[in-house]
């Protein structure tokens, strides 16, 4: 079994947590859909912390020795699922960011020739 003081102190760290993820969520420094993610992870640690028989019973299953080895292993793999999420996320931004620089370039150039036309002699302007 986890001991008390070590179940209420990753309690209280927890809820720590969670006026962080909703502080930055209510500053608008997270978008929602991300906080998601934030408060999922924060609602499997909390079944972890209140019912530690789930860490042994998966102890018991990958045949580990002590619960505290399945609890290191589960914060290896919520690291390992927001890594992989965030990377999403930069992949998609970086397409997203590669494809505004091609619209702006574009822009860019229609711009400048509709300069050098309006600037061609014998071309009559508005305003003048």
């Amino acid at each position: 079994m986890i001991p008390i003081q070590l179940r209420i102190v990753l309690l209280a760290a927890v809820v720590i947590y969670y006026v962080i993820i909703l502080s930055l969520l209510k500053r608008r420094k997270l978008d929602l859909k991300y906080t998601l993610l934030w408060l999922l992870t924060g609602v499997l640690m909390l079944l972890l912390i209140a019912f530690p028989q789930i860490t042994w019973g998966i102890a018991g299953l990958v045949g580990m020795q002590s619960g505290m080895n399945v609890l290191y292993l589960c914060l290896l793999a919520f690291i390992v699922m927001i890594l992989m999420s965030l990377t999403s996320i930069v992949s998609g931004q970086k397409e997203r960011i590669r494809k505004l620089s091609e619209n702006n370039a574009l822009l860019e150039k229609r711009i400048r020739k509709l300069e050098e036309q309006v600037q061609e002699p014998g071309i009559e302007t508005q305003g003048k």
